[in-house]
């Protein structure tokens, strides 16, 4: 385990490798699971705030769930969620012409109608964010539907804090991925017994 600043940081999230492949996995993780994807408290807001921008990206079954459900969902841990489209995938998510699923928060922000990319649950898969009181921990989560995406990391050598780093920038800064990467890298140098 490392500890950035008050981060704690499991270690595989150093010395496991993850590349998505969406060729592979179809975009699985928008639809499997119990529920939509965690949100945030403080993205609530800006959830409502730029909700008119995004709904030209989304399906109309999207739309719907999303005017049937809200904007997002409180579960009955206490913890928010998107809405999903039948209890299956995300009410954002769109299919593409090859049927993949893609964010249309994402869409929006890429066509420049947002400046908010998209949850920070999603962009930071597969790490999951664990919070307790003053406590913040980075925990990264197997799921057999990304399998394929081990599996390209391996073959492309990329450890799931370089796949994630514009993700961990956009959640803790600069200067804290760049003090992660001292620490791994810290600790690879070190000599084996």
């Amino acid at each position: 385990m490392l500890k950035v600043h008050n981060i704690l940081v499991s270690d595989e999230i150093a010395e496991n490798e993850f590349v998505c492949n969406l060729e592979k996995c179809k975009g699985a993780c928008c639809v499997e699971g119990d529920l939509g994807a965690p949100l945030e408290e403080d993205e609530l807001k800006v959830l409502s705030d730029i909700y008119h921008e995004v709904k030209p990206f989304l399906t109309p079954e999207g739309v719907k769930a999303i005017e049937e459900q809200g904007l997002f969902i409180l579960d009955e841990d206490g913890d928010y969620s998107t809405p999903t489209i039948g209890g299956r995938e995300c009410a954002y998510a769109v299919y593409d012409e090859k049927g993949v699923l893609q964010c249309g928060i994402e869409r929006a922000y890429n066509a420049g109608k947002t400046n908010w990319r998209k949850p920070i649950s999603c962009h930071l898969y597969p790490v999951r964010i664990m919070k307790r009181k003053n406590l913040e921990a980075l925990n990264y989560h197997r799921w057999e539907i990304c399998s394929a995406a081990c599996t390209l990391g391996q073959q492309l050598k990329v450890p799931v804090y370089r796949f994630l780093k514009d993700a961990l920038i956009r959640r803790y800064g600069e200067s804290w991925y760049r003090e992660l990467v001292r620490q791994i890298e810290a600790r690879a140098d070190e000599p084996t017994v």
